[in-house]
């Protein structure tokens, strides 16, 4: 029972908010040597309440969905057919508890109590995402990459702008732009991400009443799209590797190879897709590359100041 309760938090998807968490804080920051604010424990507390909200954006998601669920994934659901409805809601807000609790905590060691906003918030857009904006029209899917990115955008907000320091700006400035860099690529990819998992979930999402690019434009049109999407973002980083790491051949052949090759595999696989298997195997491709991309922070802490 209890391995049914962690499955229905996507245990995949919270360990890579942990890796990359804790690449940028281990890979990046500190061997940068970047003023930080939050020591070891400090970040562990980061690292949990993230987990806790993103843990309980997936259970709520997953209580209003059991309708298009039963159509998409019947024999995979875990809520009602084995977790009853009620115990998961239950779960859902001791995860939210917790989570906010910890920010909370953290915010005042921190003695910047307002951070905590930064957690009530994001739990309240992923309820808001589950009742009622996943069924708008691309709003949805802009909406949790904008969560997805802000998983990257916290550790600026908690770890460097807390320990903001004139002498010390240079470095942190630098830092900040990168994270800011990744988290636009992490936005990126997670938006296309979700446009091809709309084209695996049409047949409930049509029996549940939403509204998804799929069903607007149909099938064909919107992998028209998700191959024009993977172009521009295939052309985004070769361009960004020709003008700004062409001096820098380890993280030249990093980018072009791990990140562009797979990018270039995913748009011609996109071209031809037109079976939920074909959609299955986009997905999984795009989540190895945003991670195989998140990895590349750890290139970055030899050649930032000279970017």
């Amino acid at each position: 029972m209890i391995l049914n309760y962690i499955k229905l938090t996507r245990p995949i998807n919270l360990l890579i908010i942990v890796l990359v968490q804790c690449i940028i804080k281990y890979g990046l920051l500190l061997p940068l040597g970047v003023k930080v604010a939050l020591d070891n424990f400090e970040f562990f507390l980061l690292v949990f309440a993230s987990l806790c909200i993103a843990a309980a954006g997936n259970v709520v998601n997953d209580i209003f969905d059991l309708t298009v669920d039963s159509i998409n994934k019947p024999d995979k659901m875990l809520v009602w057919r084995i977790i009853p409805e009620k115990s998961a809601y239950n779960y859902y807000i001791v995860l939210n508890v917790l989570g906010v609790a910890a920010g909370f905590y953290l915010s005042n060691l921190l003695d910047k109590p307002a951070l905590t906003a930064i957690f009530i918030v994001i739990s309240a857009l992923l309820y808001i995402y589950a009742t009622h904006i996943k069924a708008m029209l691309v709003v949805g899917n802009l909406l949790v990459s904008v969560v997805v990115a802000m998983s990257l955008m916290v550790i600026v907000l908690f770890d460097i702008f807390p320990a903001l320091d004139t002498n010390e700006m240079d470095l942190q400035v630098v830092s900040s732009k990168i994270i800011l860099l990744y988290a636009g690529f992490a936005f990126y990819i997670n938006f296309i991400r979700e446009i091809v998992k709309d084209l695996q979930d049409i047949d409930g999402d049509k029996n549940g009443g939403r509204n998804s690019l799929p069903i607007a434009l149909g099938r064909q049109r919107t992998i028209h799209v998700v191959f024009v999407l993977g172009v521009m973002g295939l052309i985004g980083i070769l361009l960004y590797s020709y003008y700004r790491l062409y001096y820098f051949s380890t993280l030249l052949f990093y980018f072009v190879f791990l990140i562009a090759g797979p990018m270039l595999f995913f748009c011609i696989k996109a071209w031809s897709a037109e079976t939920k298997k074909d959609y299955a195997f986009l997905s999984l491709l795009l989540k190895l590359i945003m991670l195989s991309g998140i990895i590349s922070i750890v290139f970055y802490a030899k050649i930032a100041t000279q970017l």
